[in-house]
């Protein structure tokens, strides 16, 4: 049989298999050797095995390209993403952390970060989200609330624009309701899921891969598993200032061009955090982050 050449879009991910969408068709895709370096969002040359499986020969160009790592390895979220939605909720209470720990990765990668806070009919936990989501809005970041199970047709009055001609990717904590507003956003989704269980052979109901559903001719929206951790040991200490947004006013000013911002002398960022411009909780990731990026083992 001639080997035949595609190109195709990964769509879904699981371990070390594969699904590539090429003409309208599904292919299940194996990686030369032992490499694991594609994400869901990649465009990819393939070589045909069989009619319906192939190998990646090579990973096309990546525009973006989103990660978590720990001290160990690196655990690619998507690649060639536009934007990132963190969801986040009334209740159950959202992890801080993880949140700017999104943003951070968001603003290192170039990709356009926003926020939606889900379950707003959940009416006495709404004003304590609220105030705590102020620290994020008050640096730019949009918040769109909605509530995917008391007001479907708003949800997608409110997100659907926000969608078109964009790649998107969703990340939250579980139980945010990520998945009501993925099969709010995707019709089929839960179809579409199964599918690709079965062709990635996970087993039927499985949640555990990053999977990319088509919202029309150019949109995309990638759904990721609820994750707790956010493990970014792979930024350097430049590119953490950088991606801190709320740094970006202070910085050049501090007396030491080499400043940490930690405990340097005439910090600009600190003095910026001691007037109450930049939240304490903010520095105090952006120290971790630093100790982490000094603890990278691969």
């Amino acid at each position: 049989m001639s080997k035949e050449k595609r190109t195709g879009t990964i769509i879904a991910a699981h371990g070390r298999h594969y699904l590539a969408e090429s003409n309208g068709q599904h292919l299940q895709c194996v990686t030369r050797g032992k490499k694991t370096n594609v994400a869901v969002g990649d465009i990819v040359d393939l070589t045909l095995t069989s009619p319906d499986q192939a190998v990646i020969d090579r990973i096309q160009e990546r525009k973006t390209l989103l990660y978590r790592s720990d001290q160990y390895k690196s655990k690619l979220l998507a690649a060639n993403v536009t934007q990132l939605f963190i969801v986040v909720a009334t209740e159950p209470s959202f992890s801080d952390d993880l949140v700017s720990r999104a943003l951070v990765a968001a603003e290192a990668a170039g990709v356009r970060a926003r926020l939606i806070l889900n379950k707003i009919d959940v009416e006495e936990a709404l004003p304590r989200a609220r105030e705590r989501l102020q620290v994020y809005t008050a640096m730019g970041y949009e918040l769109i609330e909605v509530s995917a199970t008391a007001q479907p047709e708003a949800t997608v009055a409110a997100l659907g624009p926000l969608l078109k001609g964009e790649s998107s990717i969703l990340i939250g904590q579980s139980g945010m309701g990520k998945s009501s507003l993925i099969n709010l956003l995707v019709p089929d989704a839960d179809i579409a899921t199964r599918e690709i269980s079965e062709a990635l052979d996970t087993g039927k109901h499985t949640t555990t891969f990053t999977r990319l559903y088509h919202l029309g001719p150019d949109a995309s929206v990638i759904d990721s598993p609820g994750f707790q951790e956010f493990g970014l040991y792979h930024l350097t200490e430049g590119m953490l200032e950088r991606a801190f947004r709320d740094f970006a006013p202070y910085l050049g000013g501090c007396k030491f061009y080499n400043c940490r911002h930690l405990s340097e002398p005439q910090c600009a960022v600190l003095e910026a955090v001691e007037q109450g411009k930049i939240a304490k909780m903010r520095h105090t990731l952006y120290g971790q982050l630093l100790h982490e990026s000094s603890q990278t083992l691969y």
